[in-house]
């Protein structure tokens, strides 16, 4: 997934869409926060709908973010945790250009 030249919306929704799994999670990084554990919950050629986690036990932060404004990587630093699918030892990681919006408790 690492590639240096610009990929278009339809690879990223390429790579993004098998993602989408509540079972699963990948790593979103803002400018300001880094290692976020999230989870896709829908993919267009437009947006990446995700819920990152927060500091509240069971309360995450829902975000539309548009696909000309991320790269995609591997994060080899995580695992894969779907019970119901080959293990694998690195996940999608998605670096984010600007900072993380702020928590609306």
């Amino acid at each position: 997934m690492d590639n240096p030249s610009p990929m278009s919306r339809a690879d990223k929704l390429a790579l993004i869409t098998p993602w989408i799994n509540p079972e699963e999670r990948i790593t979103v990084q803002f400018d300001d926060q880094r290692d976020i554990n999230s989870e896709v919950i829908a993919c267009t050629e437009q947006l990446v709908d995700v819920a990152l986690e927060t500091t509240v036990p069971h309360l995450r932060q829902k975000l539309s973010i548009p696909l000309s404004e991320i790269e995609i990587a591997e994060d080899p630093s995580h695992y894969t945790r779907d019970p119901d699918m080959p293990l694998q030892f690195k996940r999608l990681l998605l670096l984010v250009k600007g900072k993380r919006p702020g928590i609306v408790y």
